[in-house]
């Protein structure tokens, strides 16, 4: 695992400002990482068709519903929630 890899799923609470936290959360979204709260049962993720587009759409599940965000959105949900990265029931740590 590369060092910058590294850093986004292990210290990226020590990054400052809400600014550099949603930088990473964005990074992270786009590498296949999913954001959730399993109290909640509410994860943000990208599918893995979605990886690699210029305007990717990302999914957001809440108890039991699922549907399609914008990264702007999905950004603002993680943000809002305190989503982390987590190990999603069905998809595992990964959506690809």
């Amino acid at each position: 695992m590369d060092s910058y890899r590294t850093f986004c799923l292990y210290d990226r609470d020590k990054v400052m400002g809400e600014g550099g936290e949603m930088m990473i959360a964005e990074t992270e979204l786009r590498t296949g990482v999913i954001f959730g709260d399993i109290e909640t049962g509410e994860y943000v993720y990208m599918p893995g068709s979605e990886i690699g587009m210029d305007s990717p759409m990302c999914v957001y599940e809440e108890t039991g519903t699922r549907r399609d965000v914008d990264m702007e959105e999905a950004l603002r949900l993680i943000r809002v929630r305190s989503l982390r990265p987590v190990r999603h029931p069905l998809l595992g740590r990964s959506s690809c």
